[in-house]
């Protein structure tokens, strides 16, 4: 077994993962104010759309990163493991008041505890650090930019609909809890 078997494994258990979540999370109508504006669907097609344009690249375009023989693939094994536990702490921290799609719930409350006090999104946060895991592991720049770029930009829309959507749940609080705890990079942003 290579890095290889272990990237390909954590990224079938990522995508079973995500597709369960899809499943068990989904907030129905009825269930609670729904208010996702389409961004769900934005963040399915545009991180399929990438992943389909970076397999297409990788057919003819040449290994050309820095460190691409020696030290980027198990980079890219690392961050993706931390992705993945930074994801499924922050999803399991929030309980039943994690959605897939954004909605709020009555009684809800305004998660700031464990990772929630360092980033106001981990989850979105562990998505990232998959991506540039997937992007790093491409070591192609193309591929990089196709696998990081689109899907972070389709994170970050999908960022400012829930935070809308917070805010109108939890008013004051959620402004307080904005203006001390980051959005999505721990003391930058």
């Amino acid at each position: 077994m290579n890095l290889e078997f272990f990237f390909s494994a954590l990224t079938n258990v990522w995508l079973l993962g995500e597709l369960l979540i899809v499943v068990l999370t989904q907030t129905r109508q009825g269930e609670g104010k729904i208010q996702d504006r389409g961004t769900q669907i934005i963040l399915w097609v545009v991180f399929v759309v990438s992943f389909k344009i970076d397999e297409l690249l990788h057919g003819f375009l040449p290994v050309d990163m820095p460190g691409s023989y020696s030290w980027l693939r198990p980079a890219a094994l690392g961050i993706l493991i931390l992705g993945l536990g930074v994801r499924a702490i922050a999803i399991v921290t929030l309980g039943s008041a994690f959605s897939t799609n954004v909605a709020t719930h009555d009684g809800q409350k305004l998660q700031r505890s464990g990772l929630y006090s360092l980033v106001r999104h981990p989850s979105y946060l562990g998505l990232e650090l998959i991506l540039l895991a997937f992007a790093l592991h491409s070591r192609t720049w193309a591929c990089f930019a196709v696998l990081f770029v689109p899907p972070t930009l389709a994170v970050l829309h999908r960022i400012h609909v829930e935070e809308t959507a917070l805010r109108l749940a939890f008013g004051t609080d959620y402004e307080d809890y904005s203006h001390s705890t980051k959005r999505l990079i721990p003391g930058v942003y």
